[in-house]
């Protein structure tokens, strides 16, 4: 584990391996670095991969008040370590800082790619969503982590008796120390609304490649396929027999070390669908993507 400082003076923790083209991953909600560690090894023999604790997370520092911006600089400050520019991958509520910091940092931000960034402009949706944020912000304030944790699992549809299981082991004390960054992911990041950031998408400049699962929930299609086409120089990907679990990305961790549809034939399509995208000269599978992106 290493360390470097954003601009705040707030240390931010990571973890690099591999060699060749400097690849950064952003984490979702209630995720850690060491959440990635599986899929940050698998990106090392292509990549010199950097995963980092967000803000108020793992072993990284968390300064008041928070801002998203002070996420984005602590991402530039990563990205600086790594030599001043970088590819980006972020996973759900992590690809939405992805693509605010694509919009701020503008080259430094090489390449983007995201994975199912969870905005939603169904209107019952946005219903849910206000509901979750303001329980969220009320268990918040009265200091009950526990309780926010639990009202994120159940708003993704976790069973009530999963929850109550999971309170009484070991696991649960991690949740509730990172719960407060609940707020950072939702209430600050995908807004009170939820709603897909149209004209804040189309200011990305750099390529971006979205992706979905079509296992997944059926809004991530449609937002998907909104911000491909809103978004300059982007391109849509749809990854047969993925989906979006929760909690956490190290459920699908094991997806990954499957090749989910016929024309993929490695240990990580994930991995396979990157290197092609991002133009690297070889892969290790037989899908070649020729849109010269």
């Amino acid at each position: 584990m290493r360390t470097v400082i954003s601009k705040d003076g707030t240390p931010i923790a990571f973890d690099q391996s591999g060699q060749g083209p400097a690849l950064t991953l952003v984490t979702g909600a209630f995720t850690t670095r060491t959440d990635w560690t599986s899929l940050a090894a698998h990106f090392a023999s292509h990549f010199s991969v950097f995963v980092y604790d967000r803000r108020g997370r793992g072993e990284s520092g968390d300064t008041a008040p928070y801002a998203v911006e002070r996420e984005i600089e602590d991402l530039d400050a990563l990205i600086t370590e790594a030599g001043g520019s970088a590819f980006v991958f972020g996973h759900s509520s992590g690809a939405a800082l992805a693509l605010d910091a694509a919009v701020s940092l503008g080259e430094k931000i090489k390449k983007l790619a995201m994975y199912e960034p969870p905005y939603n402009d169904e209107h019952e949706a946005k219903l849910a969503w206000r509901t979750y944020i303001q329980q969220l912000t009320e268990a918040l304030a009265a200091g009950h982590r526990g309780d926010a944790a639990a009202l994120f699992m159940r708003y993704v549809g976790t069973p009530a008796e999963q929850i109550i299981a999971m309170r009484q082991t070991p696991a649960w004390a991690p949740l509730e120390a990172i719960a407060p960054t609940l707020a950072y992911d939702h209430t600050a990041i995908l807004g009170k609304d939820n709603a897909v950031p149209i004209e804040r998408a189309a200011q990305v400049r750099v390529p971006t490649l979205v992706m979905y699962g079509d296992a997944s929930f059926p809004f991530m299609y449609d937002t998907a396929r909104t911000l491909s086409s809103v978004i300059p120089h982007a391109q849509l990907r749809t990854l047969a027999g993925w989906r979006c679990s929760r909690p956490g990305i190290a459920r699908v961790l094991p997806w990954l070390r499957q090749p989910p549809i016929e024309h993929i034939a490695c240990c990580c399509p994930l991995t396979c669908v990157l290197r092609n995208v991002l133009n690297l000269s070889q892969t290790c599978c037989r899908l070649v993507l020729r849109d010269n992106w």
